[in-house]
């Protein structure tokens, strides 16, 4: 296949493939292109280009990256057969053991030399300028959004000691005509860099691309490890060198040739602008905070310039499909960097740092804790609240069958491991401030120990804690009393003789819409609470270790503090119901 290195050519490959739909219609990024886009998301629909956008001379693109199929066409599966073959080299090749070892290794080499930067004086980026980001059709999603967004920003900064460079995707804001509020956090690399440039009293030079090559979204968000540059990354998964503009005449800092727009300018010191509120991809808003900004120097764009965009919120949305797929790229190279570790699965429906999966060694007395350790130190998966592991070879892929089979194996006295007062996701508001919160470890290994109870009570026959629901065998969702500050609603549910068969009873606000499926499960349950916070159980301490008896009961119910669940605008559901015949036939055809 040949080589996809701008968007305009990945657009054209996806109409020829009948994956997009171009819609003519004027429509306003504020809020109703997003309602589109979700409506044709949940749909399972194309990718669509919007031609006519209200207030911009630019078309938008969206939900390019909404389905299998279109991953593929973007990257092929070259990438996938690279990585596997670098761990074969490196598991069973190093050093070769003779020369057919030498030989079943050739065409790596090759493959390397089409893999890294051409650098040029030139491009088509920097053929036209803009005075003014309120020209560019960035979107507005959820109707308390601060404002328009960038929501596929590929943010490229330097590291002011090393110059290494980071591509990285922080969501910017549109502040102003020359203002991009910038949601850089210390625990990536933009962050650190500004850290890094903050200490010094400098200012940190930015790049926001938008657009170009697609290689460019996947390379910006995968978890690479701390040394392997981004932007070569982005050459291996469009299997061509990636150009570069690298002239001072333009920016200080390494332009991408073949992006469609970059705001180009510096991070000022110990500056900050409110930023947000922001519906993400939890399905919550993140609150208004104080954060950097871009002080935009210049606005580059190239002719023919289309703005890609996408809209998240809860999940599963159009970014569904890159997390797999990053996941599956990356998962051959788990044993190699974490010894022991088999196969990691971060499950994207709570939001993906809500929850993972692992399927880990156990050949010595809790080998599986220190896999876990492993797991919770390797970089984006460090983000990670709860985490549940078994040596049992499943697909984690199929989370009701891997949950059963832990809760059979997982001795709550000894198996269930709170790290409590550590850093949390900055977008997860469960915790007692910004940053802060915990962890929980829940591991089973071995053969099955624990019976799960498979039937389901009618009534827990108390006043406040009704519609008990079974999500699977050993799990229990109860409805109980909206959540009051101070109050002991999980402790006097503890006491109940009703829940003593199950290993787990989920105390939730609307237990019917939470078992509905796996997915509404995940997203229900794991981001609707902090381990030290909301699970509770009796038993001892020993050896400084809570050893729980059976049941735990974990409040899941929304608290004070947690922002707002994402529900669009009923202006905007009416203005979408309206176009929405005019729209659909085209969806239909595609």
């Amino acid at each position: 296949m040949r080589p996809i290195t701008n968007m305009n050519q990945f657009l054209s490959v996806l109409k020829q493939e009948n994956e997009l739909v171009e819609i003519e219609t004027e429509l306003d990024p504020n809020l109703v292109i997003p309602e589109i886009q979700r409506r044709v998301v949940q749909e399972k629909g194309p990718a669509l280009l919007f031609r006519n956008v209200k207030g911009s001379g630019f078309p938008v693109a969206t939900n390019l990256f909404g389905s299998h199929k279109r991953i593929d066409l973007a990257f092929g599966g070259e990438p996938g057969r690279f990585i596997k073959d670098l761990v074969h080299v490196v598991e069973n090749m190093l050093p070769p053991k003779g020369f057919k070892d030498i030989w079943s290794m050739r065409h790596l080499p090759r493959k390397a030399l089409g893999i890294g930067l051409k650098r040029k004086k030139n491009g088509p980026l920097v053929q036209n300028e803009l005075d003014s980001l309120h020209a560019l059709p960035a979107l507005t999603s959820w109707p308390e959004d601060g404002g328009p967004f960038v929501t596929l920003p590929l943010v490229y900064t330097q590291d002011p000691s090393t110059q290494k460079g980071n591509l990285g995707m922080y969501r910017v804001q549109i502040q102003g005509p020359r203002q991009a509020g910038m949601h850089i956090q210390i625990h990536r690399g933009g962050g650190n860099h500004y850290y890094a440039a903050e200490a010094k009293n400098q200012g940190l030079p930015a790049c926001v691309f938008v657009g170009g090559p697609p290689a460019l979204v996947i390379a910006s968000i995968a978890p690479l490890p701390e040394d392997v540059p981004e932007l070569v990354f982005a050459s291996l998964l469009q299997g061509k060198k990636l150009d570069l503009i690298d002239n001072p005449q333009w920016a200080s800092l390494p332009l991408v040739a073949e992006a469609d727009f970059c705001l180009y300018g510096t991070i000022p010191p110990h500056k900050r602008a409110p930023e947000g509120p922001f519906g993400d991809h939890y399905g919550y808003y993140s609150l208004q905070h104080d954060y950097p900004f871009l002080e935009v120097e210049k606005i580059y764009h190239r002719n023919g310039a289309v703005w890609p965009a996408t809209v998240v919120g809860r999940p599963p949305q159009e970014d569904h499909y890159i997390a797999i797929y990053l996941q599956e790229l990356f998962s051959p190279l788990f044993p190699v960097v974490m010894k022991g570790v088999k196969d990691v699965f971060a499950y994207e429906e709570s939001g993906v740092h809500s929850l993972a999966g692992a399927i880990v060694s156990e050949r010595y007395h809790k080998e599986a804790f220190t896999c876990c350790m492993r797991i919770l130190g390797e970089g984006q998966l460090s983000l990670s609240k709860v985490l549940m592991a078994t040596d049992a070879p499943l697909d984690l892929r199929r989370f009701r069958p891997f949950f059963q089979h832990v809760l059979e194996r997982c001795d709550l006295r000894t198996d269930v491991h709170i790290l409590a007062n550590i850093s949390l996701d900055t977008l997860d508001y469960t915790g007692p401030a910004v940053n802060e919160g915990s962890k929980a470890v829940f591991i089973g290994t071995g053969e099955k120990r624990f019976d799960l109870c498979e039937a389901c009570p009618t009534s827990l026959d108390h006043g406040d804690f009704s519609q008990p629901h079974l999500f699977c065998p050993g799990v229990l969702v109860v409805k109980g009393p909206a959540y009051r500050e101070g109050n002991d609603d999980p402790l006097r549910l503890l006491a109940l003789a009703a829940i003593k068969p199950y290993r787990l009873v989920l105390l939730h606000d609307d237990p019917a819409d939470a078992v509905r499926s796996d997915h509404d499960f995940l997203w229900h349950i794991f981001t609707r609470f902090e381990p030290a916070g909301d699970i509770y159980g009796n038993g001892p301490t020993v050896r400084y270790h809570k050893a729980f008896e059976a049941p735990l009961v974990i409040d899941c119910r929304l608290k004070p503090g947690y922002p707002k669940v994402l529900t669009p605008d009923p202006a905007t559901l009416s203005e979408v119901d309206r176009i929405w015949d005019t729209i659909k036939p085209a969806l239909r055809s595609s």
